[in-house]
């Protein structure tokens, strides 16, 4: 329970009609949530406008609404609070709520489009097994120390951010690593909160049918660096031509890494194989089980904020050596036929060929290489035919088919995705609608030693289909086939 005015602090407010001086049970912004002396926060979402929802959260028991356009009937008995931006109102709200958790603990946000959540999940890892108590929050998991929890967004909700980094405060966690989306910053999830520190992996195309522009797109995740706190640090990736445009703004502490280009932290790539990497890091060698140049990026970042956050060189050296990979990402095992599986979240053009190029670096050109991939419905269509393009130079042997098709008719996303394809690769494509059956006969045309790469869904456990999510793990799947093969 806590006072209303209490939980406005810092909440940039128009008008207030009704007193601000009584006591609040919760803060919600999903009207079905609301209980006995609730403040309600009316958002506009994409899908629907929380405003509509108002009378039917005093119905509820709201005592309290926060909105941006008061409404035209107006109760006695209630107060309302109108703001310039229910999104910001709702994340300083929030913090106040649980007592300004994040203050508590050292949080460090990871944002770009490629790497948030193998960046994050390994400094989870890494800070484990150095001692600490850690929490992670990404796009696969909630990690409260040890305790496991669902996620639903890549960057949740202000409410859910701030009720997991009370719990963290609770189980006395001192670090936690957490996955910054676009949707996120764009959507003011992460005001309120104090950062220890913030990444940059990188920015390619992604999310355009959210943002109208790749610079809308890229400003966005500058945002994020423009609101870090001049004691904070800010860790960027300058082999990406994005990457100083991260720190025009910034308070925060400049730091870099890159493979290319000078650096504060700096890599080597030594060895290249499907067992790992042999990397010189700085002046020092390191191996790791991760795989690819665009691991070795993710290795520096890892290995930068470690250092920053005060770990000792040698121990980081040593920790890194141990990590194991991130579900879904270039998971991979080899079939009792020697057939190499790898299932991989691909699901921008530029991940795609990053995991491609690593495949292609690796491999001799003796085998085969066949990838299965499709695009996701309701969502960007301008990378359709880019990934498209990507699978079929890239690839001996390409499979199109269904990724989460949501409502859109899946036929119509391989279309999308065939015209990306050069009149001299459509001889290696095939389209096979239903994905079950793309994974099978990319077993029965694999040999050994081959590739098989299942791309695009990775550590998901579902297929979205016309609002219904099936079981369907490509990970499994793939394993149950070449398994049956070799009966």
């Amino acid at each position: 329970m806590m006072i209303l005015k209490d939980i406005l602090y810092k909440v940039t407010i128009n008008a207030v009609v009704g007193s601000t001086n009584i006591t609040i049970g919760g803060v919600e912004f999903d009207s079905r949530q609301i209980k006995e002396n609730d403040v309600f926060v009316a958002i506009t979402g994409v899908i629907s406008d929380g405003h509509s929802y108002i009378e039917k959260a005093i119905k509820d028991g709201a005592t309290a609404v926060v909105c941006e356009t008061l409404p035209e009937n107006l109760h006695d008995n209630i107060t309302y609070i109108e703001v310039e931006s229910s999104n910001k109102a709702l994340a300083y709200m929030a913090a106040n709520f649980y007592g300004h958790p994040s203050e508590n603990l050292k949080l460090v946000g990871v944002t770009g489009t490629n790497g948030k959540t193998t960046v994050s999940s390994l400094l989870y890892q890494l800070f484990k097994k150095a001692g600490y108590k850690v929490g992670l929050l990404s796009t696969v998991k909630i990690m409260v120390d040890n305790t496991t929890y669902k996620a639903t967004h890549t960057t949740p909700d202000s409410l859910t951010i701030n009720r997991y980094l009370k719990l963290m405060n609770d189980e006395g966690v001192e670090f936690c690593f957490m996955e910054v989306s676009s949707h996120g910053i764009h959507q003011s999830r992460t005001e309120g909160l104090k950062f220890e520190g913030g990444i940059f992996t990188n920015l390619s195309h992604d999310h355009l049918d959210y943002h109208d522009t790749f610079a809308e797109y890229r400003d966005v995740k500058k945002l994020f660096f423009d609101q870090l706190p001049k004691e904070a640090f800010a860790l960027t990736n300058i082999d990406d031509k994005n990457g100083l445009v991260m720190f025009q703004n910034t308070a925060a502490k400049k730091y870099t890494y890159a493979l290319k280009n000078y650096a504060d932290y700096r890599a080597q790539i030594l060895e290249n194989e499907f067992s790992g990497l042999l990397l010189k890091v700085n002046d020092s060698e390191l191996w790791t089980r991760l795989i690819g140049s665009f691991n070795a990026y993710n290795i520096l970042a890892i290995y930068g904020t470690a250092e920053l956050l005060g770990l000792e060189k040698d121990e980081i050296l040593r920790l890194i050596s141990e990590l194991e990979n991130v579900a879904g990402r270039f998971q991979y095992f080899i079939s009792e036929g020697q057939i190499t599986a790898i299932v991989d979240y691909a699901h921008t053009p530029d991940a795609l060929k990053n995991v491609l190029q690593t495949i292609n670096d690796i491999r001799t050109k003796n085998e085969e290489l066949i990838t299965v991939v499709g695009c996701g419905g309701n969502r960007d269509k301008t990378k359709r035919p880019k990934m498209a393009h990507i699978a079929s130079a890239l690839s001996t042997k390409v499979i199109f088919t269904s990724d989460n098709p949501r409502n859109e008719v899946p036929e119509t996303i391989i279309e999308d995705m065939e015209k990306g394809v050069e009149p001299l690769n459509f001889k290696k494509t095939l389209s096979i609608t239903n994905r079950k059956q793309a994974i099978k006969t990319a077993c029965q045309m694999a040999g050994p030693k081959d590739i098989i790469l299942i791309a695009g869904k990775g550590h998901e456990n579902y297929q979205e289909i016309k609002g219904e999510r099936f079981d369907f793990d490509d990970y499994k799947i793939i394993q149950e086939y070449l398994k049956q093969l070799q009966k």
